[in-house]
């Protein structure tokens, strides 16, 4: 089994993806880790994320031990992040990765559960179970300043909410594989829900799936 999990930044879909893959013993990827990857490797190499050229050696040169490290947690990571993903020839590079993963999942697991923007559209079209996770920037942001603070960093509200609206914006019109949900995915709304109302709508909306 498959299940596809999109969303903006902060709307819950990695803490959904994770409880979903702990409950069904499913292999669990982050996708947007491996843009992040790209990203702070073009970052750390002093070049800007919007380099076609830099982005695309990053993405082909990608290690999956890179796919660890608090730096990815950081804002500029995720603005670079949401730069080289509208670059081609890195969603090319990075794609085959993600379809390995979901095909055939690491550890003999018996499925997988990948969250990211293009998952159930572009990645895994044909996915057993599709999930789009959506809230309001202001909500999102909160949540992502609360993250930031209970990490120890320095959080500015106004600050995030920007970089949100801004990434929100890049996301949405790029060309290739914005971020939109799937016709057939079960949009969720979470901004008044908490963790585990998202998983039981979630558990419930699969179970109703497999009893079709």
């Amino acid at each position: 089994m498959i299940i596809a999990i999109d969303g903006p930044a902060g709307a819950g879909k990695g803490t959904l993806a994770r409880r979903l893959a702990a409950h069904f013993r499913f292999a669990y990827l982050d996708t947007g880790l491996l843009y992040r990857a790209v990203g702070r490797a073009v970052l750390d190499k002093g070049a800007a994320p919007e380099d076609p050229a830099q982005a695309t050696r990053a993405a082909e040169a990608l290690d999956p031990a890179a796919l660890d490290g608090p730096a990815l947690r950081s804002e500029d990571t995720a603005q670079a992040a949401s730069k080289v993903s509208a670059i081609p020839s890195v969603r090319a590079a990075l794609l085959a990765f993600q379809r390995r993963f979901a095909q055939t999942p690491p550890g003999g697991a018996k499925g997988a559960v990948l969250d990211g923007r293009d998952v159930g559209t572009v990645v895994c079209p044909a996915a057993d179970v599709k999930l789009f996770l959506t809230a309001t920037p202001e909500v999102r942001a909160e949540r992502r300043v609360k993250e930031l603070q209970e990490r120890g960093l320095e959080a500015i509200y106004a600050r995030v909410l920007q970089d949100m609206n801004e990434r929100d914006a890049r996301d949405q019109a790029r060309a290739l594989a914005p971020l939109t949900p799937a016709k057939d995915a079960l949009v969720l709304d979470t901004s008044t829900l908490d963790a585990d109302a998202v998983f039981e709508r979630a558990l419930r909306h699969i179970a109703s799936l497999n009893s079709a």
